[in-house]
């Protein structure tokens, strides 16, 4: 395991708001990501867990709260410094989240394989057929049997393990 520092946060705090009243869903969270190192946030429910995933990636709801302290430092660069279009950039590419509900985050209408796809579309510019074989290779990596099979498949059609790794 490397000793690089991948991750940094620093006294991140997320706050909701409702009328006059302040909800601190996150209230001084620090941690370091290192390179090959997995980490675990662990807590009950309503303990901010998903807050903080959430505001890493710079996707909390602009409209009911906001990150209002603190460092998000991904390979040194401040991630709550960067503009909506940096981040759509990062997104998917450098840093990515794996939702709890994967229904929730896939597409209903498009395969499996074209919603990976789209990702190494947009991210590496590829072509659409490099693209597929990549979404492929992905399923392929993360155990999913019959690759091939499930990548022409909707979310609905997998089970929820499957739909999790995809």
């Amino acid at each position: 395991m490397g000793n690089e520092i991948v991750l940094q946060v620093r006294n991140l705090k997320t706050h909701f708001f409702s009328g006059s009243q302040v909800i601190k869903a996150v209230d001084g969270v620090d941690f370091d990501l290192r390179k090959g190192q997995t980490i675990g946030i662990v807590g009950e429910s309503g303990s901010g867990k998903s807050v903080t995933s959430l505001s890493i990636m710079r996707l909390v709801d602009p409209t009911a709260g906001k990150v209002v302290d603190g460092q998000i430092l991904l390979h040194g660069d401040d991630l709550l410094q960067k503009s909506e279009e940096s981040m759509r950039k990062i997104r998917g590419n450098k840093i990515s989240m794996i939702f709890q509900e994967p229904m929730t985050s896939l597409n209903p209408v498009f395969s499996v394989g074209e919603q990976i796809a789209e990702a190494y579309r947009i991210h590496e510019k590829l072509p659409r057929k490099q693209a597929w074989a990549k979404a492929i290779e992905m399923l392929k990596l993360v155990g999913i049997p019959s690759p091939e099979k499930r990548a022409k498949q909707e979310p609905h059609e997998l089970s929820g393990g499957m739909r999790q790794r995809v």
